[in-house]
């Protein structure tokens, strides 16, 4: 048989008042007993008998009203978990006034929870969303294409080879799709390991800029050095070599006639600020802070063209705030685009033994 919290503990807090009130009574009873008259004791006794009475009345009132707060805030929290069931994309949050204990404090952190989860639930649906209008396309295309030959093209030689080319373009875009997605699950997904690595930046950034260098001969690829030697950002390698390989790709797709690129990196005592720049198409206003939404192009005829599926940014953006980085862009239409980042520097902590020499 189900019992209610409230009826519980009513029930053993008046206990503990009644078996406290029959301590404190027998004590005062033997005092009593010891030097006064019977008649004078069985007075006490009678005494005793009503106030235990009102004692335990008085307490139960009391511990009922307690009980009954207490499991009011519970009641309200099952009411919102219930509704959330019943609908979890509702907005529903526990509300309880403020008040400085426990339960308020337990209330926040259920409903920051909540908030997490439903920001986590909407991405998840919108990235769905996004994946499924984007295969759609390529899909549509290779079920053309097939459809086509089935009927009649597999005879016309011209036709076929088109539709084969066609077909092994789109599947190209398809993977490289795929790879990005997985790239992005991964990103969603970092292990706490790497979130303790730290990586020296000078090697990697020349590391870098003579990769690019070598893979385009035709731009000039100008690398402004302020590195101080020894500096460390507290981030996994690979994740910062894939946001600047990120950054660096599309300032090369990007650029259009004027073939010039400008990398950037300096550091101070407590920053690494990199500065990524094009002298290529631009960006709208409109458009610039809407570059780090998943899937999003300024131009999606033109992005597929150049191989563009709209993720890259968003994982740079992603890989950079979960290593507590900064990233932000600025950009003229038709002018060029300028990404910067920030990254704490990462301090060496002092070892024992020069802090003792101190």
């Amino acid at each position: 048989m189900r019992i209610s919290i409230r009826f519980k503990w009513t029930f053993l807090i008046s206990l503990v008042i009644l078996a406290a009130y029959l301590i404190v009574a027998f004590i005062a009873f033997n005092t009593v007993d010891s030097v006064a008259s019977a008649e004078v004791v069985h007075d006490f006794v009678l005494k005793l008998i009503w106030v235990g009475i009102f004692v335990l009345f008085f307490g139960i009132l009391i511990s009922f009203f307690a009980v009954s707060l207490f499991s009011k805030n519970i009641k309200t929290v099952n009411t919102t978990i219930d509704d959330l069931n019943k609908k979890p994309d509702s907005d529903s949050r526990i509300k309880i006034r403020k008040r400085n204990d426990e339960i308020y404090d337990l209330t926040i952190n259920i409903n920051k929870m909540l908030d997490r989860m439903q920001a986590y639930t909407n991405q998840q649906k919108e990235f769905v969303e996004d994946v499924s209008h984007e295969l759609r396309t390529p899909v549509a295309v290779l079920e053309g294409h097939l459809s086509m030959l089935q009927r009649w093209g597999k005879d016309d030689p011209e036709v076929l080879n088109d539709s084969i080319n066609s077909s092994l373009q789109e599947l190209k875009r398809m993977q490289s799709l795929i790879q990005e997605m997985l790239a992005l699950t991964r990103v969603e997904q970092i292990d706490s390991e790497y979130l303790d690595q730290t990586t020296e930046v000078k090697p990697l950034f020349t590391q870098v800029y003579n990769d690019f260098k070598m893979l385009h001969p035709d731009f000039v690829v100008n690398f402004d050095d302020d590195i101080q030697t020894g500096s460390k950002v507290k981030i996994y390698r690979d994740h910062l070599e894939q946001v600047l390989i990120i950054l660096l790709d599309n300032a090369f797709k990007y650029s259009g006639d004027r073939k010039e690129i400008n990398l950037s990196a300096s550091t101070n005592s407590a920053l690494l600020e990199v500065v990524v720049q094009d002298y290529g198409v631009g960006i709208a206003k409109k458009d610039v802070q809407r570059v780090f939404n998943r899937f999003y192009r300024v131009d999606k005829a033109r992005s597929r063209k150049r191989g563009g599926n709209g993720l890259g940014l968003a994982i740079a953006k992603r890989l950079i705030e979960i290593y507590k980085g900064t990233i932000t862009v600025e950009s003229v239409l038709g002018s060029g685009t300028v990404f910067r980042i920030e990254l704490p520097i990462y301090v060496e902590p002092e070892s024992e033994t020069e802090t003792d020499k101190k």
